[in-house]
């Protein structure tokens, strides 16, 4: 069974940092892309950084370019989002996602994606 397990979610000042972290089982890692989505309250649910496995393209939503970058260790099976420079509307649930064929992750599309974790919340005070 695939599991996604995020962690490293909290409360954050604006300006402030926190880093995300996702651990991986039950599923071949190096065959998905792997990325990060998240859902704001009373919004849907949006991609936020990407990365194929098998040719390393990449998708990072306009509103972190800059500020959040998206990293994996391989021999972890483990997916990381540090995230900078944090704003109020920085503040959702964080979901660490896994894509066979990337094609929705990599569009930052939520539809078509194969595992979801559970979510982090990440809160960013003003």
């Amino acid at each position: 069974e695939a599991q996604l397990v995020e962690s490293g979610g909290g409360l954050v000042q604006a300006g402030g940092s926190l880093r995300l972290s996702c651990a991986t089982s039950g599923f071949t890692f190096d065959d998905y892309a792997i990325g990060w989505f998240r859902q704001a309250p009373g919004k849907e649910r949006e991609g936020v950084s990407c990365i194929s496995r098998s040719d390393d393209s990449t998708y990072t939503a306009d509103s972190v370019k800059g500020r959040f970058t998206m990293s994996v260790d391989n021999a972890k099976n483990t997916v990381y989002l540090q995230m900078n420079s944090l704003k109020p509307e920085d503040t959702a649930t964080y979901y660490c996602v896994a894509d066979w064929d990337g094609s929705s992750c990599l569009s930052g599309s939520p539809a078509g994606m194969d595992y979801w974790g559970k979510g982090t919340l990440v809160t960013v005070l003003s």
